[in-house]
């Protein structure tokens, strides 16, 4: 990015420190980033304001960014959670290049440098228990006591090590921690593990390793190692900057990168808890990782958000250093405007009310020409077959409307879009009372426009061809949570305010032939209902299915207010 273009980016207090560091001549002009996620799972909407900080902030400023994975816990961690991050950051438009690392990759040196710590004496083995350890630890009011073993002779710590590393003790028998200050009022100084024994097999270094080391230990020493300028994390590891900068003090580390924090993102009517979202899946509240009702970037790709509408979103919420929640609306208008523009129009009956046109010649059809987009002429047109009988949204028909209900009644006359007047003259019910069926009046002068005479109608309506619609299933998705801070209550479950209309399935859908051949992952505007999404997973010819990504309004604050 150029300096005028770079001017034309939201400022921050992010961009801020990346002007000052430049305009000081910091780095050698370099900026360097890094997105490390931990491959014990999968990403949600949280990661996404990461990703788009760290991969949009090397991107504006002519730098690079890494793509690493801090696999230090090998009870957790899959090669299925490294594929899928790689899929959900490329989805979302980003690409590292050739700097793909783990920080596995870089286990040796970190076991080197755990040596140089012993041997200057600012690391020990411990083999207090990991309650003991605990205990002595002491509280936020109260400082911590050594360890009866914080003494121990360089040699006798070193030999306790590389018999740790040969295999020798089991889990839990001995711990390596850096030797700082007990006593310090920032408890992540309190004498921190580096290393502890896990006889667990790693999906990248198989049985190489039975000590792994500790992200605080790891994520500072790999950033230096990868020659990172700028580390970018959450507010929650606040705290734990000055033992970032303490490593890197003691240690013969190739960079010196600087720890800057930023505010998560909390988005209302949603979660972003890894264990939380894991008891939604374990315990069937959503039907897995990509339930489009979950906020993890796979379940937002299957429900239909775009990754330019993300990209949007996060660029508009920005960087704070304070802890703020969203508004799901921010999302959503991003959302929405975003499919405005580009989303290809349909016409699709959720749920069908049959029309039979009684003065239209049977055993006939015609083709009628419809706009694929108001606003864009490049995507061209569509035809689309209407016939003597036809299937409207119900909810367009009310027996006794009100004053301001201008759509389909007795002796009321509507347009059909895109083709003609009808007027509604008899209403067929079912034993029960039900109307199943209306009997109306068409007038063919009006196809595709005005009535010659020129009288107005009020009301417009979609509709599908009977005998050319292709049925479906459509689901309607929304919020999956009926309050903002489903968490926040303390007196109820956060599991009890689960929207039970999160998904709503309409499986006597019909559409207009043209949808039955959209290939997974289409959006469109189904005209008067919402922004919908064949399905990535279940959609198909035989069998379209259909997500409701958002409606063409924000319902929730209409509904807010009242």
């Amino acid at each position: 990015m150029n300096d005028e273009s770079r001017a034309k980016a939201p400022s921050n207090f992010i961009r801020q420190i990346v002007d000052r560091d430049l305009a000081a001549g910091k780095n050698d002009g370099r900026v360097h980033t890094r997105f490390p996620p931990e491959p014990n799972g999968y990403l949600h909407v949280g990661h996404a304001k990461s990703i788009c900080l760290n991969f949009g902030l090397a991107e504006d400023y002519g730098g690079k960014c890494n793509l690493r994975f801090d696999d230090t816990n090998p009870d957790k961690e899959s090669v299925e959670y490294t594929e899928s991050i790689q899929e959900d950051v490329h989805w979302l438009g980003f690409d590292w290049e050739d700097r793909l690392f783990f920080a596995s990759d870089y286990f040796d040196q970190l076991y080197e440098y755990a040596e140089i710590l012993i041997r200057d004496g600012k690391a020990y083995v411990d083999s207090l228990t990991a309650e003991q350890i605990r205990e002595y630890r002491g509280t936020l009011s109260e400082p911590g006591r050594d360890s009866p073993y914080r003494d121990r002779p360089v040699e006798e710590n070193l030999d306790l090590f590389r018999r740790m590393r040969a295999g020798e003790f089991a889990e839990g028998e001995h711990v390596l921690r850096a030797k700082i200050d007990m006593a310090s009022p920032n408890i992540n100084m309190r004498d921190p593990a580096i290393y502890r024994i896990k006889h667990k097999p790693h999906h990248r270094t198989d049985d190489k390793w039975c000590i792994y080391p500790m992200y605080d230990y790891t994520h500072c020493l790999s950033d230096a190692i990868e020659g990172v300028t700028h580390s970018l994390c959450t507010l929650e590891f606040e705290d734990h900057r000055a033992l970032y900068d303490w490593f890197l003090e003691q240690l013969p580390v190739p960079s010196r990168p600087e720890q800057t924090e930023f505010a998560r993102l909390n988005l209302d009517y949603t979660i972003t808890s890894k264990r939380k979202l894991n008891e939604l899946v374990t315990e069937g509240h959503v039907a897995g990782w990509d339930d489009p009702r979950m906020p993890t970037i796979i379940g937002m790709r299957r429900r239909g958000f775009t990754p330019a509408a993300i990209r949007d979103f996060c660029e508009r919420i920005g960087m704070t250093k304070n802890d703020t929640r969203i508004d799901m609306a921010v999302l959503e208008t991003c959302t929405r405007e975003d499919l405005d523009r580009t989303a290809p129009r349909a016409m699709a009956v959720l749920n069908p009310l049959k029309v039979v046109i009684e003065n239209y010649p049977e055993d006939e059809s015609e083709t009628l020409e419809a706009v694929n987009h108001p606003y864009d002429e490049s995507q061209g047109r569509r035809q689309v077959p209407f016939g003597r009988e036809i299937y409207i949204e119900r909810d367009d028909f009310m027996e006794d409307p009100p004053k301001k209900f201008f759509r389909l009644g007795p002796g009321r006359e509507v347009r059909l879009r895109y083709a003609y007047f009808i007027t509604c003259t008899d209403v067929i019910k079912d034993d029960n009372g039900e109307v199943v069926e209306l009997r109306c009046s068409y007038d063919p002068a009006t196809r595709g426009g005005d009535a010659p005479d020129g009288r107005k109608v009020k009301g417009t309506i979609h509709w599908v061809s009977a005998e050319h619609a292709v049925p479906a299933e459509v689901r309607l998705y929304d919020r999956l949570f009926t309050v903002p801070k489903p968490e926040a209550d303390k007196e109820r479950d956060w599991k009890s305010f689960i929207n039970p209309d999160a998904c709503v399935v309409m499986d006597k859908a019909l559409l207009e032939p043209a949808l039955a051949l959209a290939p997974a992952e289409k959006r469109y505007q189904f005209e008067r209902l919402g922004y919908f999404c064949a399905d990535r997973k279940d959609h198909a010819r035989e069998h379209p299915v259909f997500n409701r990504i958002v409606t063409l309004r924000d319902s929730w604050a209409k509904a807010n207010k009242g």
